[in-house]
């Protein structure tokens, strides 16, 4: 079983292991960047690249309404030219992508390289724990708005065409969502080969029709000046301080750059970003702003409520919607899979219990399907819809969330560059120092959208952090329950090996625990009075690195009289195969063959009680939790003829 209460050590790596990865894996080769470069701006900017639809929009027309002034206009795309660069370009791009885990990017990938920072002693400290749960627990709750905001937002453009049609965007906008998550059992390897040439043609179309507003409005050009910003806030503090829970919509997805990293690699991400999407995006904003001071004050005022759309010739406006529709569609899809691969890596870290996990792909690994997470977030993102109703309404959900993972990841990032690279403090202290003040007045302006739906994406974060810190605590006590009773295993060979009758054949008894007898075992020869001739305490343990080689996959003791205690070593992108894993086991007595291996699983059964350890709640949240994991038979890859689960009553 894997090991959830704690995060185990890491398998050390020599030089030459990073060989051993998946090919494509981490660092591009020259002659894959322009196709890594093409998949990760179909997958790694969906969700920034339909920023456009909304962003600048609902600065203007959301819940805390600015007049489309010149002064307003060009301190707002100050506002988010500035926050593009420092956010996203410096920030995720050039500073914290450099902070990989083997390849992989993501907060639970930050959390596992920051922990190893400190060399001896316990590595994973409770507070860095804490942060960077609470950052996955918070991703949850963004993954379920941002397929509703962006479906329903390129949905919402049908009114640019027909003003008629604003009856059926809600029902055409579930129907979309449905069928988006109703696909996802099947796979999207197909359709993804459309989403690069998609999303390019997207961005291209942004870029187009930003160039075209600002030929004839080229003085908004000067709004690049930091100087406006300034002057913005300098006119209206509270209206600009207001404006920035707004502004930070066209940063989100800035996260997913850093998580997808392993997918596509840091170069190819980069590239596309500062060539390709980031040009797009700011000329699509300029854009937007020309069109809105070429405009009469009162044109103006009507055209700032659906900008986006507007930007095109009225014959190309329901092209414009479907293309929109699309790259909303293909983001949302980026979102899921992303939720997809986070909860993999939580079930791997011991942060949650085992799921089914089926895969769509025989020949991507990371493309998975988990169908308790699909649902749910269907579920939650339909009544977002239904509740909401509008992208205007959702946008006061928006942004907390992300504002809050950012805030974080910046914490985790201050150890990185003072524990990890050693960078000189001053150095260090500036750049910090600039990173919490933008995440900070970000974090601060999205505070005041709390009561008009911000309390959304929180509420979602907290049960998920409750129910990820439920887990992981639980089996940390469940696991110290069993050992304290477990019997050394060099008495039990001494004594039990002797006495008990053999039989043909080989036994492998699945435990967490590094010392002590299973109680699986125990059990076994309790009520059989056998043993196999050959005996192996099997434990799988998942590391904090996304992959382990083979070479270093098997480590194995020899206890004498037939026993063996063996440990299987995965890392957290890794699924574990035991049987796959045996069959290349040479030193253990003869070749192992499925047909004479039994495995032995033990399936405790929770009794709360009042020692110390967890309030009684939770341990009977804890209990319902392991009542409902999947399978260890199926999440191992056991042949389901060659299992034997032995039950236990465990008191925490």
């Amino acid at each position: 079983m894997n090991e959830a209460a704690s995060p185990p050590d890491v398998v050390p790596y020599a030089p030459g292991d990073e060989a051993l990865l998946p090919e494509g894996y981490g660092h591009a080769p020259a002659q894959n960047l322009l196709k890594l470069s093409l998949g990760a701006i179909g997958v790694v900017f969906g969700d920034i690249g339909t920023s456009p639809i909304y962003a600048f929009r609902e600065t203007f027309a959301g819940h805390h309404p600015l007049d489309p002034t010149p002064l307003n206009v060009l301190g707002v795309l100050s506002l988010i030219f500035w926050s593009m660069m420092i956010v996203v370009t410096l920030k995720y791009v050039t500073i914290i992508m450099r902070a990989d885990n083997k390849g992989e990017g993501g907060s639970l990938a930050l959390l596992a390289l920051v922990s190893r920072s400190g060399g001896g002693g316990k590595r994973w400290t409770r507070g860095l724990v804490l942060l960077g749960v609470f950052a996955t627990a918070l991703f949850f709750g963004d993954s379920m708005i941002t397929p509703a905001i962006s479906v329903l937002s390129a949905v919402e453009g049908l009114t640019t065409v027909e003003a008629g049609m604003g009856r059926a965007v809600l029902p055409l906008a579930i129907l979309i969502l449905i069928g988006l998550f109703m696909i996802q059992a099947r796979g999207t390897a197909r359709v993804g080969l459309l989403f690069g040439p998609i999303m390019v043609v997207y961005f291209t179309t942004l870029a187009v029709l930003g160039v075209w507003h600002l030929i004839a409005r080229p003085a908004v050009l000067v709004a690049l000046s930091p100087h406006h910003a300034f002057l913005f806030f300098a006119g209206q503090p509270l209206r600009a301080f207001l404006a920035m829970g707004s502004v930070v919509l066209a940063v989100t997805g800035a996260e997913a750059l850093y998580a997808d990293m392993g997918h596509f690699g840091r170069k190819p991400i980069r590239v596309s970003w500062l060539a390709f999407a980031l040009p797009a995006l700011m000329l699509n904003y300029l854009g937007q702003g020309a069109m809105i001071l070429s405009a009469t004050p009162a044109e103006a005022a009507t055209m700032i409520r659906t900008p986006f759309f507007l930007l095109a010739p009225e014959s190309l406006r329901l092209p414009l919607v479907i293309l929109a529709t699309a790259a909303t569609v293909i983001a949302s899809q980026a979102v899921i899979s992303g939720a997809f691969s986070v909860a993999q890596q939580a079930i791997q870290l011991g942060f949650m219990p085992r799921l089914k996990i089926t895969h769509t792909s025989a020949h991507a690994a990371g493309q998975i399907y988990i169908p308790s997470i699909n649902w749910t977030l269907m579920v939650f993102v339909i009544l977002l819809v239904l509740g909401f109703r509008t992208s205007t309404n959702l946008a006061a959900a928006y942004g907390i969330a992300v504002t809050g993972a950012m805030l974080i990841d910046t914490c985790l990032l201050t150890v990185v560059l003072t524990s990890l690279w050693k960078w000189n403090r001053l150095a260090a202290g500036a750049l910090i120092a600039l990173f919490l003040a933008v995440d900070l007045a970000y974090f601060s302006a999205n505070l005041t959208k709390v009561p008009a739906g911000g309390w959304f994406p929180l509420l979602i974060g907290f049960i998920a952090f409750t129910l990820l810190t439920t887990w992981a605590k639980g089996r940390e006590l469940m696991i110290a329950r069993l050992n304290e009773v477990a019997m050394p295993i060099s008495v039990f060979v001494k004594s039990a090996a002797k006495s008990a009758e053999r039989v043909p054949g080989t036994a492998v008894f699945m435990t967490t625990a590094k010392d002590g007898v299973p109680h699986s075992l125990l059990h076994n020869l309790k009520h059989n009075k056998v043993l196999h001739e050959r005996v192996i305490l099997l434990t799988v343990r998942i590391e904090d690195v996304p992959y382990v080689p083979q070479h270093k996959r098997i480590e194995h003791k020899s206890f004498g009289q037939g026993f063996y205690r063996m440990t299987v070593h995965y890392g957290f992108m890794q699924e574990p195969d035991v049987p796959a894993a045996l069959a290349g086991v040479q030193s253990c007595g003869p070749q192992m063959r499925m047909m004479d291996t039994s495995f032995f699983l033990a399936r405790q059964t929770l009794i709360a009680s009042e020692r110390p350890g967890m309030a009684i709640w939770r341990e009977k949240l804890f209990a319902w939790m392991l009542r409902n994991a999947e399978s260890a038979m199926e999440f191992f890859r056991l042949p389901s003829n060659r299992v034997v689960e032995l039950g236990s009553q465990v008191e925490i």
